[in-house]
């Protein structure tokens, strides 16, 4: 049996990536604050199993507690499990100096300290079980490099990728068939864009650019880029510790 988790399911990439899944016959489970009732009602009229968790990922206790639950149910069955660490936070956008510290905090934990908890539990729960685990961290081009204003969600990003790369090697040194990777979406029409769009020059110098990307029409669906990670996890072969780009899948 497969099981598909999603994480920050409820808008953007998350909901796509899942109702992709739900399209294949793939089992979800969807993890966020609030439900979609879109994709409840979508699996319902599919016959496909579907489950949602109520987590706020900013709450390293909270999500040790749900994804452990979540493990409990998936591996009983499971032979393989498809993980995407896609819930993200761009805030705090501002310069050094006057940063949110609240805001910085937040933005560690979901961005990074969540997708390690869960990626090191599913890779726990899989060794014990026997059960085949590929797990995609959602990651950025912010990652690669410096964006003025965006110095946390940068960093955070570029820890993912090394996080990544390094479970990658890990897992292949040790001759495993579970995967770790990264997959970096590019630009697309979601609400993190218009969060982005919303801040001051001040904060963040590149603002108008990221205006004109809507205006012109260059940002992508969020549903062509979830056929694309779909398309990716469930390909035969993937190659441990590797950031897949969009733009070379489409």
């Amino acid at each position: 049996m497969e099981y598909a988790i999603v994480t920050g399911a409820s808008k953007g990439l998350g909901a796509s990536a899942a109702q992709e899944f739900i399209s294949k016959g793939i089992p979800v489970i969807s993890v966020s604050r609030s439900e979609n009732i879109a994709l409840k009602q979508t699996a319902e009229s599919a016959g496909v199993s579907y489950t949602h968790y109520s987590c706020d990922l900013s709450s390293a206790q909270q999500v040790q507690s749900v994804f452990a639950n979540i493990c409990e149910e998936v591996f009983q069955h499971a032979e393989n499990v498809y993980v995407i660490n896609n819930a993200g936070v761009i805030e705090p956008i501002d310069i050094a100096g006057e940063l949110d510290a609240a805001l910085v905090q937040r933005n560690i934990q979901v961005n990074l300290s969540a997708p390690i908890l869960i990626s090191n539990l599913f890779l726990q729960k899989a060794k014990e079980t026997g059960a085949r685990v590929i797990i995609t961290n959602v990651t950025s081009g912010a990652g690669e490099r410096s964006i003025q204003g965006w110095s946390i969600y940068c960093s955070t990003k570029a820890a993912v990728n090394m996080f990544t790369k390094t479970a990658g090697l890990e897992l292949e040194n040790s001759g495993s068939s579970n995967k770790v990777i990264a997959f970096s979406p590019g630009i697309m029409d979601t609400d993190m864009q218009v969060t982005i769009r919303s801040s001051s020059e001040e904060a963040f110098a590149d603002v108008d650019t990221f205006r004109n990307y809507k205006e012109s029409g260059s940002l992508r669906s969020p549903d062509t880029v979830a056929g694309a990670l779909v398309k990716l996890v469930l390909a035969d072969h993937l190659d441990n510790g590797k950031i897949y780009n969009v733009n070379n899948l489409l």
